[in-house]
């Protein structure tokens, strides 16, 4: 117990102050069940140490310890409760057996207590045994936006703009924006390694890092979804190389399970842990919703940083562009594949992503239509530059 809590205090002391995620703000601490929910390296550890900093009777539990290998969880925060703490920081839930039940009673039986916790993107709390989702407000926290690998590495620091705003005042801003940096110059980089704050450490072997976590996730959070058998880890890592290297890629359900020999509903279900996973990105005609029984017209990697990490090829331009797309507006706005554009989002916008000489085509004379272009600095009218929708969160 003494131990739990000096390591507690010592890694709330070697956190670095900033930089600080953009969730940080946008979450209500002063509610008394938080979970915050996001993939691998993603930051989920350090956001609640650095919210740690300056709180009194506070106390870090990581519950994949080997201390709860032989410890309850709900037994040790009630002991630590008589010795005066009150605020309980819990990582890694997934890890732990029957966690939400436990969360669960300390939450209704101590009503003095606060406990945030963070698990795994698999994480679905209707699922659980026991509703936590009447009790807790669950946040995700994605990975890097542009604007906030901006604001580490130095380059400049600015406001996240909302998509309304974009859509519709993106010359103006995109030329403020330009008048303090060239955002071209970093925006490749960017789409190679600067999507996981990581990069921070060691850019020499992010690529290499990135492959050991997605190899993390396949053998221990979506291994446990799955109930842990060795042959359905191998399966769901053949499915992810095989979608890594089509990608963008429309399926073909009867083809996918031939290839990876698995039948139709177990190969939807893997492709729905792999997108809970952070791993993919799903894309559904509009209406379709996010049935796990559902075949998506559209599967792409999470982000453009995977794209460079797994395939053994170089990423095609056109897929960069437009999983970048896909997975900066998704965390904001709903997004769907219609008829005539790449993506319909928050039900009204049409965009057809591509290189600064695409044409409106197919888009011409539709209402609230656009062209979101790559290398361009600004936009003029209904031409958006690709990077500046990295600055939606």
């Amino acid at each position: 117990m003494e131990e739990l809590i000096r390591l507690s205090r010592d890694l709330v002391q070697r956190t670095p102050v900033a930089p600080v995620r953009f969730l940080a703000e946008r979450i209500n601490w002063s509610w008394r069940l938080i979970g915050i929910r996001g993939a691998r390296g993603t930051g989920k550890t350090t956001l609640m140490l650095q919210r740690m900093r300056g709180l009194e009777k506070a106390v870090y539990l990581s519950l994949d310890d080997l201390y709860f290998s032989r410890h309850s969880m709900r037994e040790t925060v009630e002991v630590l409760r008589l010795r005066g703490y009150q605020r309980f920081f819990l990582d890694e839930v997934h890890k732990y057996p029957d966690w939400s039940r436990e969360v669960k009673n300390l939450y209704d039986f101590y009503p003095d207590l606060m406990l945030v916790f963070t698990g795994s993107s698999i994480i679905e709390l209707s699922k659980q045994d026991v509703d936590l989702s009447r009790r807790a407000v669950l946040y995700d926290l994605p990975g890097l936006s542009f604007r906030e690998y901006l604001s580490l590495t130095g380059v400049h620091t600015a406001p996240a703009i909302s998509l309304d705003d974009l859509v519709f005042t993106h010359e103006n801003i995109g030329m403020e924006l330009c008048r303090s940096f060239r955002p071209l110059e970093h925006f490749g980089v960017y789409l190679r390694e600067g999507y996981y704050p990581f990069f921070l450490e060691n850019r020499d072997d992010y690529h290499q890092r990135l492959r050991q976590v997605v190899r993390l996730v396949l053998e221990t959070d979506l291994a446990q979804a799955e109930g842990a058998k060795v042959q359905q880890v191998q399966k769901l890592a053949r499915l992810l190389q095989f979608l890594a290297e089509s990608t963008p890629f429309k399926p073909n359900i009867l083809h996918l399970s031939r290839h990876i020999e698995l039948d139709r509903a177990t190969v939807l279900r893997y492709l729905s842990h792999l997108q809970n996973a952070r791993l993919i990105g799903v894309l559904h005609v509009p209406g379709g919703g996010l049935s796990a029984l559902q075949k998506p017209e559209k599967v792409y990697l999470e982000n453009t940083n995977l794209a460079y990490a797994l395939p053994e090829q170089i990423p095609d331009t056109g897929n960069l562009r437009e999983t970048f797309f896909f997975n900066q507006v998704s965390f904001v706005a709903e997004v769907a594949a219609p008829d005539t554009a790449d993506f319909l989002v928050a039900n009204r916008y049409l965009f057809e992503v591509g290189g600064k000489g695409k044409k409106r085509g197919q888009l011409q004379g539709k209402p609230d239509s656009f062209l979101v272009l790559d290398d361009i600095e600004t936009g003029v009218g209904v031409q958006i530059p690709l990077w500046l929708f990295g600055f939606l969160y």
